[in-house]
């Protein structure tokens, strides 16, 4: 009798397949990675924005939108990349574009600084 190991899925992989596949799951991405970067969990709302990123308009096509390469956004989104708040804020609002939500988000905001 031959036995079969359990096929094993990584859990990025099982989250970008059913953000694939789910838009309300893949738009809760979206609006929890701007929870985490609001409150001020970047690690975290980084990885979201990545598998948001990738079970949505790619890499490849929001590089084209932001005029940058897409290895430039994959390493801005690695878990050691160190994207600016304008850079951020900018992915933000040109992913707001695919969802089917509305997020609000300001530099000031994203950045953490209060105006004199």
């Amino acid at each position: 009798m031959t036995h079969h190991a359990p096929q094993i899925r990584s859990f990025d992989q099982t989250v970008r397949t059913r953000a694939a596949a789910d838009p309300a799951f893949r738009d809760g991405l979206l609006a929890d990675a701007l929870t985490a970067f609001t409150e001020h969990d970047l690690p975290v709302a980084k990885t979201l924005i990545r598998h948001y990123i990738n079970a949505s308009i790619g890499f490849t096509g929001l590089a084209e939108q932001m005029g940058k390469s897409p290895k430039s956004l994959m390493r801005m989104f690695s878990p050691t990349g160190n994207p600016t708040s304008e850079h951020l804020a900018e992915v933000f609002k040109l992913l707001q574009d695919h969802s089917r939500i509305t997020l609000t988000i300001s530099v000031q905001e994203a950045s953490g600084r209060q105006r004199a």
